[in-house]
């Protein structure tokens, strides 16, 4: 048996040049959905309807705190978001759920002792399940 045969026994023969370039089809049209999705998914979550920032907060007195969050609202979209006061041990002492405007909205949080800080969670609308 010559080293040719052998090799062929061993690992296979060659494919001819037509299943070869059947071969190239499939995987470059796999390749290319994977990357569409790809680029999709990352469109996606980048560019969400609903996104906030929590510009400043004072505290007023033991039971109350006041909170300014920024939040870009895309039009006709209706959200969610949430805003947590934290006490100096890092209890929370006071949560706020509101219905925001698009801009900047001045809140007040009512806590059950003196906050120490103000967390904007995030915001939600239909379709995006985590707070931005």
């Amino acid at each position: 048996m010559t080293s040719q045969a052998e090799l062929a026994d061993r690992y296979g023969g060659t494919l001819s040049v037509g299943r070869r370039r059947l071969l190239w089809v499939v995987v470059a049209c796999v390749a290319a959905v994977a990357l569409a999705w790809l680029a999709w998914t990352a469109w996606f979550h980048a560019t969400p309807p609903v996104r906030s920032q929590l510009v400043g907060f004072s505290v007023e007195d033991d039971h109350r705190t006041t909170a300014e969050v920024r939040v870009s609202l895309d039009d006709g979209v209706d959200a969610s978001c949430t805003v947590r006061a934290y006490a100096a041990d890092h209890t929370t002492v006071g949560e706020l759920v509101f219905t925001p405007t698009d801009g900047r909205n001045q809140l007040v949080v009512r806590t059950e002792r003196e906050a120490t800080s103000i967390e904007s969670i995030g915001c939600t609308a239909a379709g995006q399940p985590r707070p931005r």
